[in-house]
């Protein structure tokens, strides 16, 4: 087997978990796969009988590009029309059962993330998710150990302040998405109030190119009297219940064609975050699942 045969080989034996470390910094699936192309393109060139860890060394190259690429989606973010949200991906049931991994692809965790700084955000997903050894995620972020194992604290301090609730009763799960499902299938504004949480938070991205709300809308009335208004439209479309990053999400179609993707968050029972994307240019990986591992 030559090297370039090697090389591809453990490439794409580590495909999906390189995509789900760069997904998870830059909650973008079109970035991320620019980063799987510079990833490779390094990798080529790297001479394998000085590598002991392929799996290691991978994630560091993909992390040092992400890193890269984060700082300038940053400066891109600033004049983003509208609420900014990830990317959604249509996620296969397994990613669901892994209930680490699916909170930290969550659209409310990832939007936790955004509040990072760069390097912050690097390091958290580094050690939390990916388990990777402070002087492998030095190495990737161009700091010393002591000074990552420093921006890790700080991190995860930053996030436990704002991370959402923790996993919930599947049961009380399915129980809260039929309900919610029904009540607006049926333009019932009472049932949607009641399974909505008192603070529930509806953010909407259309990019400045489709019509979305501006502002979070917060309260149950709010986005109760919101969601009755989409209602209206549905004799005209279809609403499926799916999986998206991990977590339960409906899809809107109009003649076949995707229109908004809102994800949920469910806590105890009640929806306490709705994330709705309908920004065209982010609606382009929902044709298939996207395979997310860590």
């Amino acid at each position: 087997m030559t090297g370039t045969d090697q090389a591809t080989e453990a490439f794409v034996a580590h495909r999906n978990l390189l995509f789900t470390v760069a997904y998870e910094l830059l909650g973008s699936a079109a970035d991320a796969e620019d980063v799987l192309q510079e990833t490779w393109l390094r990798w080529v060139g790297v001479d394998l009988d000085t590598v002991l860890d392929q799996r290691a060394y991978l994630v560091r190259i993909a992390s040092r590009q992400a890193l890269q690429r984060l700082r300038t989606l940053g400066r891109r973010k600033e004049s983003y029309v509208g609420p900014w949200l990830p990317e959604p991906l249509l996620t296969a049931p397994d990613v669901a059962e892994d209930v680490e991994l699916a909170d930290s692809v969550s659209m409310a965790m990832l939007l936790v993330l955004e509040t990072l700084k760069p390097t912050e955000r690097a390091v958290f997903v580094l050690r939390e998710v990916f388990g990777l050894e402070y002087d492998e995620i030095a190495e990737a972020v161009d700091k010393k150990p002591d000074a990552v194992r420093q921006i890790a604290h700080r991190a995860r301090s930053h996030v436990a302040a704002r991370r959402p609730a923790g996993p919930v009763n599947p049961t009380e799960t399915r129980k809260a998405l039929a309900a919610f499902q029904r009540a607006i299938e049926t333009g019932d504004l009472q049932g949607l109030v009641d399974i909505l949480a008192p603070d529930v938070v509806f953010l909407g991205d259309g990019g400045g190119v489709v019509q979305a709300v501006q502002r979070p809308v917060v309260g149950a009335d709010k986005v109760a009297r919101l969601l009755a208004v989409a209602v209206d439209r549905l004799t005209e479309a279809t609403l499926d219940l799916t999986q998206i990053n991990g977590q339960p999400a409906l899809i809107l179609r109009f003649n076949g064609e995707i229109d908004t993707v809102t994800a949920l968050r469910i806590d105890h029972g009640q929806i306490t975050g709705l994330y709705s994307v309908r920004n065209p240019s982010k609606l382009s990986h929902l044709t298939k699942e996207v395979p997310l591992t860590r």
